[in-house]
């Protein structure tokens, strides 16, 4: 968009550390977080503190491990927790370079155990779908259990000062002893302490696209039911299944 500045992105780097045979994908998400505060006031959203965190950094690593993966994928990543009850969904493309997501807190299922569901989209393939069972509160810990389970290659997540996230994914022949040693407080020096490139750069956003011509088909199946709809009201509101966007549907709409 004309009006738009570097700024109003977040810059993801996919950097090649050589010999050691792994991609690093790295980003500061303040725009991104910005521009998701912004969405929850304009809709009158809140979450509690420790979903919104979760939420927050799901958005994260799904941007870097969409930077890792090739670019015509769209990716969706569901955790479907016990206790709280609570499912909370991210998505994203490399192609639109935007990123969503929200929690679902209400008449949710409750699971037998906590799981962690990925989807991912090719146009012209059928999804490819994956579910792993997690165990602690802990987005990153998540992703490198993904990645050991579904992806069958390791990964590394890190978080760092300054709302940073760094993902390390392995690549063919990688070196496996350095890729287990490296810690949180190695990563500032990878560049300067190995042999690296950086092979591209992309930019994301968060921003969902939905409008209310794209969220009123969900009402279809209610066509031949108003009343039971709207139960006497002259107006009802509905939400975006991606990002909670809040609309207004009078009945002439449906």
């Amino acid at each position: 968009m004309p009006n738009e500045s570097p700024e109003d992105y977040t810059t993801v780097e996919s950097i090649f550390v050589r010999r050691r045979n792994v991609l690093m994908t790295r980003s500061r998400f303040p725009p991104i977080y910005t521009d998701y505060y912004l969405h929850l006031m304009q809709h009158g959203l809140r979450y509690p503190s420790h979903l919104d965190e979760i939420l927050k950094e799901m958005m994260a690593m799904l941007t870097l491990h969409l930077v890792a993966r090739p670019w015509a994928e769209t990716i969706a990543w569901t955790a479907n927790m016990r206790a709280p009850r609570v499912n909370i969904f991210v998505t994203g493309s490399s192609t639109s370079e935007q990123i969503t997501g929200r929690c679902f807190t209400d008449n949710v299922r409750e699971p037998d155990r906590n799981l962690f569901y990925s989807q991912t989209t090719v146009p012209d393939r059928e999804p490819r779908l994956s579910t792993i069972e997690i165990d602690e509160m802990d987005p990153l810990l998540w992703i490198e259990e993904f990645y050991r389970n579904s992806e069958q290659r390791p990964g590394r997540a890190f978080r760092l000062p300054d709302e940073t996230f760094v993902l390390l994914a392995a690549q063919p022949d990688f070196d496996e002893q350095w890729l287990n040693e490296v810690c949180a407080a190695d990563i500032p020096r990878i560049e300067q302490r190995e042999e690296t490139k950086v092979l591209e750069t992309r930019r994301f956003r968060f921003h969902c696209g939905c409008t209310l011509s794209r969220v009123l088909p969900v009402l279809g199946a209610w066509r031949e039911q108003p009343e039971e709809l709207f139960q006497g009201e002259k107006m009802i509101t509905i939400q975006c299944p991606r990002c909670a966007a809040n609309y207004s549907v009078t009945r002439d709409m449906i």
